[in-house]
C-alpha cells in the first residue's frame, strides 16, 4: 500500500485482465447515465494504484458501456435463476474482481468465488467479504471445488472472461464434470468465436492503447455446440442477447443484430447451458 493508502497491484498475463475489465466496468459505472450501476467498482478502481490509461488505453465509451452490458447480462441471469431457487449457491469461476455478488444479492444467495491464490489474495485484500460468501483458491479446473457446493437447493455456475484462455479439451472437461456433478441447475458462461480464437492463437489480433489481451485458445462455433448439447445431463444450451443499452450503437444497432444468429455469434457469445437432463 502506497502513502495515498492506495494498494499497488502488479499482474501479468491471464490474471491482468481482471484489472482490464474491472477498468472499463467501472468507467461505465461512473456515469450518472450508466447501464449498470456499480458503486463497488468505482470505489474498486479508486482505491488501486495501477497505471490503467497507459497500460491499457483510454475507457471509451463504447468499450465501457459494451464490457458493463456484458456483465448486466450476466447478472440477469443471476437474478432470474435466483428468483426460482433464492436459497441457491452461485459459483464465480475465475471471478476476478468482479463486484457481481453487491449487485444481486437477494438476501439468501450463497455465494463461491473459485479463482488463482494470488487473485484470491488480491480479492481477499481489496474487497470485503460479502455475506453468505467465500473464496477459494485454485483452479477452476480443479474439481474439488464441487465439493464445497450444497447442491440441493441449486447451483448456477458463471464463468465470464474465463474458458476462451483454457485450451479446448480442459474447456471440454469443465463443462462436462459440471454437468455431471450439478444436479439441478445451470452455467453462465462467454466464448469468442473460433475465428477470433484461432486469429488470436496466430497473432492476428491487436489491443487497445497497445495492450494485446493473451492468446484465447478456444472459441465457440457450430461444432462446438453440437458438442456442448450433447454433453449428459445437459438439457439445453441457448445464446443470450446482451440488455438494451444507450445511444444508437448499443441501443438501436446492436439489438438489431442481435436478431441475426450468425452476426450475433460472430465475435462474443454469451450461453446458458440449462443442467440436469
Amino acid at each position: 500500500m502506497n502513502r495515498e493508502g492506495r494498494v499497488s497491484v502488479e499482474l501479468e498475463g491471464v490474471p491482468e485482465t481482471l484489472l482490464w475489465t474491472l477498468y472499463h466496468r467501472a468507467t461505465e459505472a461512473g456515469r450518472t447515465d450508466t447501464v449498470l450501476p456499480d458503486p463497488k467498482a468505482v470505489e474498486l478502481l479508486a482505491r488501486i494504484d495501477f497505471p490503467f490509461e497507459s497500460r491499457f488505453g483510454p475507457a471509451g465509451a463504447l468499450r465501457a458501456q459494451w464490457q458493463a452490458l456484458r456483465a448486466a447480462c450476466f447478472d440477469r441471469q443471476v437474478v432470474r435463476f435466483l428468483a426460482d431457487r433464492p436459497d441457491a449457491t452461485v459459483v464465480a469461476l475465475g471471478e476476478g474482481l468482479e463486484t457481481q455478488f453487491w449487485r444481486v444479492d437477494n438476501g439468501r444467495v450463497r455465494w463461491l468465488t473459485v479463482d488463482l491464490p494470488e487473485t484470491i489474495a488480491l480479492r481477499r485484500e481489496l474487497l470485503p467479504e460479502p455475506p453468505r460468501g467465500r473464496l477459494l483458491a485454485g483452479s477452476a479446473l480443479d474439481a474439488r471445488w464441487l465439493d464445497e457446493v450444497d447442491t440441493s437447493a441449486g447451483v448456477l455456475v458463471t464463468a465470464q472472461g474465463l474458458l476462451m484462455y483454457l485450451a479446448p479439451a480442459d474447456v471440454h472437461g469443465l463443462l462436462g464434470t459440471c454437468a455431471s456433478r450439478i444436479p439441478a441447475g445451470a452455467l453462465v458462461f462467454d466464448a469468442v468465436s473460433r475465428r477470433l480464437s484461432e486469429r488470436s492463437m496466430q497473432g492476428r489480433l491487436g489491443g487497445a492503447g497497445g495492450y494485446t489481451p493473451p492468446q484465447w485458445k478456444w472459441g465457440i462455433d457450430a461444432h462446438e455446440r453440437r458438442f456442448i448439447r450433447g454433453l449428459d445431463h445437459v438439457a439445453a444450451l441457448e445464446t443470450l442477447r446482451l440488455p438494451r443499452g444507450r445511444g444508437p450503437v448499443f441501443g438501436y444497432l446492436v439489438p438489431v443484430l442481435g436478431r441475426l444468429p450468425r452476426l450475433r455469434e460472430g465475435l462474443l457469445s454469451i450461453m446458458l447451458a440449462r443442467l440436469g437432463g
